[in-house]
């Protein structure tokens, strides 16, 4: 090694030291910066880590390559081959040991000088040590050494002596114990771990030989350039990784004709490459004057069954020490994946190769990563915050399972389905209820077909209808003081307040019923407010002091009340100018927007309309009932544009199921993935038109596969079933049915179809009677079906029983239209061999192969899916 690059040495028993080796031997411990192990004058391999120089060795000349002795006993022993053959022992000052200091300085001398390219310590016979040669066309180039075996004067000329300058010392051996490779090269070599003390493996000249140990007059061995480098993976000992300029071969001992595979091939020629000890499949590469150290994961390749097959390698790079040259690299033995690399100016570097994170996110949200050998697991926690701190994929199965959007009689049911605690929810249901409620008192007074109805386009459309508008101005309740307010009534308007649910229908406007289902769910202020915005100001007064009597009232409430009545018209009072200014200091919005509202210029409730903290039903009423032609469609397009915008459910009472109601799920869907929600709400009521917009359709696809992969079966086909009964253009055609095997020809269909001409059906193999009919035969070629392979009786099929013409729709029984399921077809796709399905379902109870005679087939084991159950059965 002397005069080339330095190579890098991990200790095989201490994982703190390591030994560079060029010209000499340095010996290091590695230790995190601040320790005792980091000594002052300790040199920096990372931000963490440290090293310590502990010994030097400069015994050893002309080295060529470098071993550890894979003990733990004698510590420290290193066998050292030179530029003329010779093998040396050495040690990095542990010669306190006495086995140690009986083999240091020990030779093992070749017949014929020249260079030691390798050398590979067996792992269970310790004694044993093998040195690859250079060619000689008189002696062998693999040389296996006992580091035991004694001197012999006898046997040792005296000019050898005289090179080794050790003829005092008694301490060179010439004879081996085996000797390989006769007039050849070794250029690599390595123990095989199937049978360690047997098997050698050596890249020899032009070709890779294993060599038998217990026979070495034979060998095995196949011709290739790939001999450097020879390294068997510790996790699969019958892969072996070799290398030959810029191109690494891969092989497999059991077929060893040909390489499994080869890595790309590199511009430069290879320096070294390793398997990494503490990852399984992942192997190292380093060409010459680069910083790059390449990666190749074979941990998924899969083992080679036939000459097509080719594995799957990812490959990566990685950059230890920025823009610096990487003379050579180690591996820790135990710590994964961190390695050692030495630059040739021998400044080093402590690096952790972070593998690449694999996520896998289950239906139930539960999140898996793995990282090397660890796998993680995050759940999400269901604490006592409620469903607002749950995901919404959470939320959305947990309302599946409450059978939520199914309550097709009572709609607003539905928010108390997913849990009742959403104000959002509320108000959608409440809104669609509204509108059904609407459309089907609508439908008695339109006529049957026109099933276009304004009160689906939302009041947004209802107001740019309005005509007809009359403006009156009213005394207050109670009171024959006359205001200065305006109020405006038309249809279309008190059309409008019906959907806010304000007041119900007929052609007074009267708010006392809403009040009391305000006072019932103890709404106190919101109450409160909608009889001051119909003018009974002593009404609002009344349930202020109700509401601060009631259980659980707001005693605060009295003094709201006290100032309320305090009211005057006049523009300069002092109670208009208290009322303007300390308004904005109460924290209930609809106490605010009562004072709003009085102390307010007529026409002009800015304050009122835009407070968001106020029900957006409430705001628009409101509107309705004071804004005039001109600023009323002004406002709700504004609002429409606000809610769309947000994503506000309470806006769909102003779009309607629309294009425009549409456009505000989307915006809803995209911030809280809500598809659920979405997909009840468009089937709810709208027209086919907007059924079938490709938003809509996504959204319904993404929970039909949602329901699919929480194996929620049963609940998905009751949404198939809600969805067809909504939408009728959705309802899929059959897409499996039984054919003959000889004409093709659909068994059911062509038994539907076939009319009954007064002939018996024993003629089409049909026995008992036509309720429970059986076919036994195909009624397009008259050719018999397919026989059991248990009972050998004729398959069927259930078929319709009707009587008659086959145009005739006569409503029969569930048990009268379909045959029972055991007399279903059932069959294998792998043998195509079944039977009934009641027979099949009982012979796999108490077995998994074929009931055929002769036919092995584990059928019910290739059904994957058979096995499982949906999470929703019961």
């Amino acid at each position: 090694m002397s005069g080339s690059k330095p190579d890098i040495l991990w200790s095989p028993h201490h994982a703190d030291r390591y030994v560079i080796c060029d010209s000499e031997l340095s010996l290091y411990r590695i230790g995190a910066v601040g320790t005792s192990e980091a000594k002052a004058g300790a040199l920096p391999l990372s931000q963490e880590t440290a090293a310590t120089l502990l010994a030097i060795n400069s015994d050893t000349p002309y080295m060529k390559c470098v071993a550890w002795y894979p003990k733990h006993e004698p510590e420290c022993l290193l066998a050292v081959g030179q530029a003329n053959g010779r093998v040396v022992l050495t040690s990095l000052g542990q010669s306190h040991n006495s086995k140690c200091k009986e083999l240091v300085g020990k030779e093992f001398v070749p017949k014929h000088a020249r260079q030691c390219n390798t050398l590979a310590w067996n792992p269970v016979d310790s004694n044993w040590l093998a040195a690859g040669l250079d060619k000689h066309r008189a002696d062998f180039s693999v040389l296996i050494w006992d580091i035991s075996s004694k001197y012999s004067p006898e046997a040792v000329p005296a000019e050898k002596l005289r090179l080794s300058g050790d003829a005092d010392s008694g301490m060179v051996v010439t004879k081996p114990l085996y000797e390989l490779g006769q007039n050849d090269a070794c250029l690599s070599l390595c123990w095989l771990p199937r049978d360690h003390q047997k098997l050698l493996l050596a890249g020899m000249h032009r070709n890779l030989a294993i060599f038998d140990l217990r026979n070495t007059s034979q060998k095995t061995f196949v011709n290739t350039k790939a001999i450097q480098g020879v390294t068997v993976d510790p996790y699969f000992p019958d892969r072996v990784a070799s290398f030959f300029e810029g191109q690494v071969a891969i092989w497999d001992l059991r077929r060893f004709e040909k390489p499994v595979f080869t890595l790309t091939e590199q511009p430069k020629p290879l320096t070294k490459v390793a398997w990494c000890p503490t990852r399984m499949g992942l192997l190292a590469t380093l060409t010459r004057d680069s910083n790059v150290i390449r990666l190749y994961d074979m941990q998924h390749a899969p083992t080679p069954i036939g000459d097509e097959t080719e594995p799957t390698i990812i490959e990566r790079g990685v950059q230890p020490c920025s823009e610096s040259v990487i003379s050579s690299f180690a591996w820790h033995p135990s710590t994964q994946n961190r390695m050692v690399v030495v630059s040739p100016n021998r400044a080093m570097c402590d690096f952790t190769v972070f593998e690449r994170i694999s996520l896998a996110w289950s239906s139930t949200t539960s999140l898996m990563w793995a990282c090397g050998r660890h796998l993680y697991e995050c759940t999400e926690e269901s604490g006592e915050g409620g469903a607002a701190e749950k995901d919404i994929a959470t939320k959305m199965r947990e309302r599946a399972q409450s059978r939520y959007g199914h309550d097709t009689v009572q709609l607003w049911r539905n928010h108390l389905l997913a849990g009742g605690n959403d104000p959002h929810l509320r108000s959608l249901w409440y809104t669609l209820e509204s509108l059904m409620q609407q459309y089907t008192e609508d439908l008695e007074q339109r006529q049957q077909g026109n099933k276009q109805s304004l009160i689906y386009a939302g009041i947004k459309n209802i107001v740019k209808s309005s005509s007809g508008t009359t403006e009156t101005r009213r005394c207050w309740k109670g009171s024959d003081r006359p205001t200065d307010v305006a109020q405006y009534h038309s249809e279309e308007r008190s059309l409008a307040l019906q959907l806010c649910g304000w007041i119900s229908r007929g052609p007074e406007i009267d708010v006392e019923p809403f009040l009391r289902s305000l006072e019932q769910e103890g709404e106190w202020e919101r109450a409160a407010s909608v009889a001051l915005f119909n003018l009974d100001i002593r009404r609002a007064i009344q349930i202020l002091n109700k509401g601060a009597s009631a259980e659980k009232g707001d005693l605060n409430l009295n003094v709201v009340a006290m100032a309320l009545s305090g009211y005057t018209d006049e523009k300069s009072s002092l109670w208009r100018e208290m009322c303007s200014s300390l308004r904005l200091q109460l924290k209930k919005p609809y106490l605010c927007v009562m004072f709003a509202f009085l102390t307010s210029e007529p026409g002009s409730y800015d304050a009122v309309l835009y407070e968001s903290r106020v029900a957006v039903r409430d705001r628009v009423a409101f509107a309705c009932m004071f804004l005039n032609d001109n600023q009323l469609p002004r406002y709700i397009d504004k609002l429409t544009n606000d809610m769309k915008e947000a994503g506000n459910l309470e806006g769909v009472l102003l779009t309607g199921l629309t294009k425009d109601g549409v456009d505000l799920m989307e915006s809803y869907v995209d911030r809280t993935g809500d598809v659920q929600t979405a997909s009840f709400c468009m089937l709810r009521g709208s027209t086919a038109e907007v059924v079938k917009d490709p938003r809509v359709q996504c959204w319904i696809e993404n929970y039909r596969n949602l329901l699919d992969a929480w194996r929620f079966w049963h609940k998905r086909a009751e949404f198939d079933i809600h969805r067809s009964k909504l939408d009728p253009s959705s309802k899929p055609l059959a897409q499996v049915f039984v054919s003959c095997n000889f004409c093709g020809k659909s068994i059911s269909f062509s038994c539907s179809a076939m009319p009954h001409q007064g002939r018996g059906f024993s003629q089409y193999g049909v026995s008992g009677s036509p309720t429970k009919s059986k076919v036994t035969s195909c009624p397009g070629c008259r050719k018999p079906l397919p026989r059991c392979a248990l009972c050998l009786m004729n398959m069927g099929t259930p078929v319709s029983s009707c009587p008659g013409k086959s145009d005739e729709k006569v409503d029969l029984p569930r048990d009268k239209k379909l045959a029972q399921f055991n007399n279903w077809f059932t069959w294998c796709h792998n043998c195509r061999h079944g039977g009934h399905a009641g027979h099949m379902l009982s012979w796999f109870r108490d077995h998994s192969e074929c009931p055929v005679s002769a036919c092995t087939c584990k059928c019910m084991q290739l059904d994957t899916t058979g096995k499982l159950q949906p999470s929703d059965y019961v």
